[in-house]
């Protein structure tokens, strides 16, 4: 049955946002510049935190983590679209399409459990401060734990999604090789890939999401026990931006799961290229706003400039 859907098809055909010609140029010089953008911010991010001897902490490693996982799915999923805007051409190969795939879908989940365990490393930074040190020690395993799931997960529904049989249909009505789009053309039953990714949202969606919650109780119980206002302030200002981070990325995923199912197709498309841009564009603009940290290495940074000059 493998063999068969490679002989079969071999390439895909994207409708994207073909129905609306002069839209389409909108979006690719909206979608170009955004791409940049994410790339710059996002490196820029990186770097600091790497050049920077006072950034090496378990938050900020875990942000460059995350940096790494925006720069990776953008770059997985938008290169090929604006090619394809450029070109008119709206084609992908079926390996090309798997790849995507796969990628997008690791980068995804990764980012869901990586959420998580920045959540819990505030939580111990508040609630057991004395034992912070002892327990993010272990925030390379943490890490390496959030990306081999995602990875895991990933791997498990690709390979489900490239053995389904085809007969011919090769239309995806999207941008990219959304792995929903991609499964509803199979000429078969998909119940089982369907079963699949449910337990794959559940688990990296709603599970990661509810340790967040709980985290961030137990942090609000410890916060309102402090009896200054200045302590509660400065415990909150260390969350702050992760609140802001999750609320974004969370935010556009449920509404792209829960909201009523629109006749519109092209509306769906672009909830799903606003998570797919923005949200990676927002991160490091949050966290560079929001962490005095980073505004100090950038004023020393400047500083040192003009002393040379």
């Amino acid at each position: 049955m493998f063999q068969a859907n490679w002989t079969s098809v071999t390439m895909f055909f994207f409708l994207g946002f073909s129905h609306y010609p002069k839209g389409e140029i909108i979006i690719f010089v909206l979608c170009l510049l955004m791409y940049l953008t994410t790339l710059l911010g996002n490196m820029i991010l990186i770097s600091i935190t790497i050049l920077d001897s006072r950034l090496h902490t378990p938050m900020y490693f875990f942000l460059s983590n995350l940096s790494c996982l925006d720069i990776w799915y953008t770059s997985s999923a938008f290169p090929p679209m604006l090619i394809n805007f450029v070109s008119g051409e709206n084609t992908i190969s079926f390996l090309g399409c798997a790849a995507q795939m796969y990628f997008s879908l690791a980068m995804g989940s990764t980012e869901c459990v990586l959420l998580s365990m920045m959540a819990y490393d505030r939580y111990v930074a508040i609630c057991n401060p004395l034992r912070y040190p002892t327990i993010i020690n272990k925030r390379v395993c943490m890490a390496a734990l959030s990306w081999g799931l995602g990875f895991l997960n990933s791997l498990t529904e690709t390979i489900l999604a490239v053995q389904l049989p085809f007969c011919g249909k090769n239309l995806i009505n999207h941008f990219v090789c959304e792995i929903l789009a991609f499964v509803k053309l199979a000429c078969t039953d998909i119940s089982l890939n369907e079963i699949t990714i449910m337990l794959g949202n559940v688990i990296f969606l709603f599970v990661p999401l509810l340790l967040i919650c709980i985290s961030y109780i137990f942090i609000l119980s410890i916060v309102l026990r402090i009896n200054s206002a200045e302590g509660r302030q400065k415990a909150f200002s260390t969350c702050s931006a992760h609140i802001m981070v999750v609320t974004v990325f969370y935010g556009t995923i449920l509404f792209m799961y829960m909201k009523p199912k629109s006749k519109d197709a092209a509306f769906d498309k672009l909830i799903a290229l606003y998570y797919g841009v923005v949200t990676p564009i927002l991160n490091p603009i949050i966290y560079s706003l929001r962490n005095t940290e980073v505004h100090v290495h950038e004023v020393r940074t400047n500083f040192q400039k003009q002393e040379k000059n």
